[in-house]
């Protein structure tokens, strides 16, 4: 990890490292493409590709690209229902019981926040309007995996999407060997309340979620997080569907003061840096005693990881440590790198909760650590980053939620408010607008039959 002083010098690094370029074009990439496709695409072209390959044949398209992209056939795309049944059946009972465990905290969660989004919308009755909120109709989850597995992504992502109250849930989520997804990603669908898995990965799945095909049904809202071709796809169906967010690798800001445990910030920065290499750790503390401290406990307990190539390489590629004057100036320099994760590792990190305004989620105090947030806290671990936490949010249940403004205006007050309605109109050059208001109005004025 690389360390800084002062505000400014940090502002400076920090502001190189926003945002993920979706479009670039690695020559190994575009040589791996020629392989596939028989033409040197850029990534960007290579998923255009894909997807109108997906939409014009379906599931032919989506087995001929799964077998070109992953090096497999698979016999079948969707799981049998009877598999998700089973899943869990070989499944250690502490393993089982971890899942059920964050399975209910993160309804629990959502549950709370649900009411706080106004289930059953508003209504003034006196000035004639409010909002009625509504579920979309069918979410696709898309959940990574190949050589990884992800069960917690599934809760993470299904669970709110349900609570919202949509209907049809589908997850799609690539095979390591062609012929099943892991048990503990089909395990979590089942407690989740997913009834059909499609074993289909990459963009192929994003733009069979998108499109529909002879197998997978086409659904309204795209989610989930993905490798860099899944978000690309994402962003070209972006428009025919709806979509949660783009995600790029992983980041977590932790702030730090004197107080804080040197070994506990250390242990989180390096539990986000086992990621990938892409993954983002950042250090701001007051302390320079603290600050070495850590950059010398994370890189020792890198090295330990079973992942310890994947962590050392964040930490020395993406890792920063900065040290500042005060805790105010590190959250300034958090708001403005909008991290996916902030954790507040100092004395009394609740008296600095208003001042933080762009964060994925806010985890305070050494206890409140982040992987707890990854798993088991309560709301969900699918969160902004490249700094898209300056205008958007995490998966949550308004994630899935439709609001539709309600106009029902008493007949005396439509027709007093037609009046300037109508004079606007006249303003904006639309006379039939102006008219379809004006005989409201004279139709006030007329006696009741």
């Amino acid at each position: 990890m690389k360390t800084v002083y002062g505000l400014e010098a940090a502002r400076e690094v920090l502001s190189k490292r926003r945002g993920f370029d979706l479009e670039a074009a690695d020559p190994d990439v575009v040589e791996r493409n020629r392989e596939i496709f028989g033409q040197p695409f850029a990534p960007l072209d290579a998923v255009r590709h894909v997807i109108d390959r997906v939409r014009a044949d379906g599931d032919a398209a989506v087995l001929d690209l799964t077998e070109r992209l992953d090096g497999y056939r698979l016999d079948a795309i969707e799981v049998p229902a009877e598999r998700i049944k089973r899943a869990a059946e070989g499944l250690p009972r502490s393993l089982l019981d971890a899942l059920k465990t964050a399975a209910e905290r993160v309804e629990r969660f959502q549950r709370e926040s649900l009411h706080f989004a106004s289930p059953d919308g508003w209504m003034n009755e006196e000035e004639g309007y409010g909002e009625r909120l509504n579920a979309v109709d069918s979410a696709g989850i898309y959940v990574p995996g190949g050589n990884a597995r992800f069960p917690s992504t599934v809760l993470m992502t299904a669970i709110p999407a349900r609570v919202a109250g949509v209907r049809n849930i589908l997850v799609c989520t690539p095979t390591s060997d062609g012929v099943t997804p892991d048990a503990t990603v089909l395990a979590a669908a089942q407690i989740a309340g997913v009834e059909r898995v499609f074993q289909v990965g990459g963009a192929q799945a994003i733009a069979a979620l998108a499109y529909g095909t002879e197998t997978i049904p086409a659904v309204d809202m795209v989610c989930g997080p993905g490798s860099v071709y899944t978000t690309l796809a994402k962003k070209l169906v972006y428009g025919d569907v709806g979509i949660d967010g783009l995600y790029g690798p992983t980041e977590t800001l932790l702030i730090a003061d004197e107080t804080a445990n040197p070994t506990l910030c250390a242990a989180d920065l390096v539990a986000q840096a086992e990621h990938d290499p892409l993954a983002t750790p950042v250090f701001i503390t007051t302390s320079s005693d603290v600050a070495s401290a850590v950059e010398k406990e994370a890189s020792l307990r890198a090295s330990r990881l079973a992942r310890s190539s994947i962590a050392m390489a964040s930490l020395e590629r993406r890792g920063q440590v900065v040290v500042v004057d005060s805790v105010e100036s590190a959250i300034q320099l958090a708001n403005e790198f909008a991290p996916e994760h902030l954790s507040l590792m100092v004395a009394e990190p609740r008296q600095y909760l208003d001042r933080v305004r762009s964060a994925g989620a806010i985890f305070l105090g050494e206890f409140s650590h982040e992987v707890l947030g990854d798993y088991v806290a309560g709301p969900s671990h699918v969160m902004p980053t490249g700094g898209t936490a300056r205008f958007s949010s995490g998966v949550n249940v308004r994630t899935f939620l439709k609001v539709s403004a309600v106009v029902g205006i008493k007949d005396s007050v439509a027709a007093e408010l037609s009046r300037p309605a109508a004079a606007i109109a006249r303003a904006e050059g639309f006379t039939g607008h102006a008219e379809a208001a004006e005989i409201r109005d004279e139709l006030s004025t007329l006696p009741k039959a």
